[in-house]
């Protein structure tokens, strides 16, 4: 489990390919000494497992699953990434709970500044945006970042100049991918009021509608009125 609060920008050094798989060497200036092998440590939002670690590198394995899901797929040697050890429970959780799987990648299609602040507006799947609300969290690259606005196929983030500079964020121009994460409370939300998961009997013991959309009164039937 992570919180989105980037520890440190990391550089790709070397890509091993097996099959559909990668290993990657990565570069960074934490201090790895409480990190052990097997320890989880999200890379650009997503949680890989440290298989090797040495004077200012690790390693991570990546799975085929893992590559197919993300800019993994297509990142070269030189890259810059986020890098965040995994949450202590005795943290302060200052960006929300991120658990590091990716849920797809979205693009960034505009780029504005406004005053201080940096607007991009990432346009993602359908699905993924399914599950954003303005105000809400979503994870960018592994960064909590707080979405302003919501559309059909897309959202809009404003970020600070300070999480410009010490993120790959502020890096990104209009056309690059970006590895997305939506709010995990919002997923399961999501699943709990539209019913999916139950089975034909179960719902007909409720008297309920398998197949019925979120409505005022399955709102109040579950508490949320």
């Amino acid at each position: 489990m992570f919180t989105g609060i980037i520890e440190s920008l990391g550089t790709i050094r070397r890509i091993e390919t097996h099959g559909e798989g990668k290993v990657l060497t990565i570069a960074c200036d934490l201090d790895l000494s409480g990190t052990g092998i097997g320890d989880s440590i999200a890379v650009n939002g997503a949680c890989l497992t440290a298989v090797s670690l040495g004077k200012g590198q690790f390693k991570v394995d990546m799975a085929p699953e893992t590559v197919s899901r993300t800019t993994f797929s297509s990142i070269g040697p030189g890259a810059r990434v986020n890098i965040e050890r995994a949450l202590k429970l005795s943290d302060r959780i200052d960006g929300h709970l991120v658990s590091g799987h990716i849920d797809g990648t979205g693009v960034v299609s505009k780029i504005e500044t406004r005053s201080n602040a940096i607007i991009y507006d990432i346009q993602v799947p359908e699905n993924l945006a399914d599950e954003m609300i303005e105000k809400g969290s979503v994870a960018i690259d592994g960064i909590s970042l707080t979405i302003n606005q919501c559309r059909q196929n897309g959202f809009s983030i404003s970020i600070i100049p300070h999480t410009a500079k010490i993120t790959t964020i502020g890096f990104k121009n209009v056309g690059d991918q970006v590895n997305i994460e939506t709010d995990m409370l919002g997923k399961y939300v999501k699943k709990f009021l539209s019913g999916q998961g139950k089975s034909a009997k179960s719902a007909n013991d409720a008297g309920a509608d398998a197949d019925s959309d979120i409505s005022m009164s399955l709102l109040a039937r579950n508490g949320f009125l």
